[in-house]
């Protein structure tokens, strides 16, 4: 991969990962996220999105997992080696798949946990609540309620609202779309965009649901098996023919059956 540019503010640089010292699951992966931008990973179950979060943000180790080659730089500095906190203080924090909340805690009380890794007072805290709320006013509602109790999208919401109470500058978001209705989905998506744009929060994005994603990121990264096999700008992606067909179901008359899976892998300019 070519040098980062002087306005990237995370890059991964030809990385392989292995779990259990045996499993090659990442096979040079490289990918730049922009200053300001949204970038998504896309792919199916199983193709490598997940992990590639959990190599930038240092979360691989408590799987049993480690990057074996390459780098990851954040705002030109590498990181690899820094404990996830470290990485935290320094602004890239992670969203967990699967709306990972503590359900004993009230929903207030999970948005107070992402602030642990902070030094200011409680004014400012206090002021980062309010903005967090200010985004989700769903969670003003509940905040007394506990996270157990709530609807997927608001612990969803509250997820990615306690990333935000540590102040970072950088957002690593797993399946933001999983297990919800499509008008949640949007409105969840619609939250990311304006973060993006108010907050200047960049974000890199592992999401199967290509067509969501492509609406509203700027560039793409399309994983399989471990690789990327194609990337471009989110709109020249929407485009192409191969995404069309294989990831967003937008095939012509032509269409094949299932019968000719096959001949559609063969099809693929990345599997020949």
């Amino acid at each position: 991969m070519n040098e980062a540019a002087p306005n990237t503010v995370l890059s991964v640089n030809n990385i392989e990962v292995i779990y259990d010292h045996v499993i090659l699951v990442l096979k040079g992966v490289s990918l730049q996220v922009p200053e300001g931008g949204i970038v998504a990973l896309l792919g199916a179950n199983g193709a490598g999105k997940t992990t590639t979060l959990k190599a930038v943000s240092n979360l691989l180790r408590a799987e049993r997992g480690e990057v074996t080659k390459g780098n990851v730089e954040f705002h030109g500095d590498r990181v690899d080696s820094l404990s996830p906190n470290e990485l935290v203080r320094r602004g890239c924090i992670q969203v967990m798949e699967g709306r990972h909340c503590f359900e004993h805690l009230s929903v207030e009380e999970n948005l107070l946990t992402g602030a642990y890794t902070r030094r200011e007072g409680r004014a400012a805290i206090a002021a980062d609540l309010e903005m967090v709320y200010g985004y989700f006013p769903r969670l003003k509602e509940r905040r007394g309620s506990l996270a157990g109790y709530i609807s997927g999208g608001e612990q969803q919401m509250t997820a990615i609202g306690r990333a935000l109470m540590s102040r970072p500058n950088m957002i690593l978001l797993d399946e933001p779309s999983m297990g919800l209705a499509p008008q949640l989905v949007e409105e969840i998506f619609d939250i990311v965009k304006k973060l993006n744009s108010q907050e200047k929060v960049s974000f890199l994005l592992a999401e199967q649901n290509t067509n969501i994603a492509l609406k509203f990121a700027t560039y793409g990264y399309i994983l399989e098996n471990g690789r990327v096999v194609m990337d471009g700008e989110a709109a020249s992606l929407r485009e192409n023919e191969d995404v069309k067909e294989f990831y967003l179901g937008l095939a012509g008359a032509d269409r094949k059956s299932f019968r000719d899976v096959k001949h559609y892998k063969r099809r693929k300019r990345w599997l020949a």
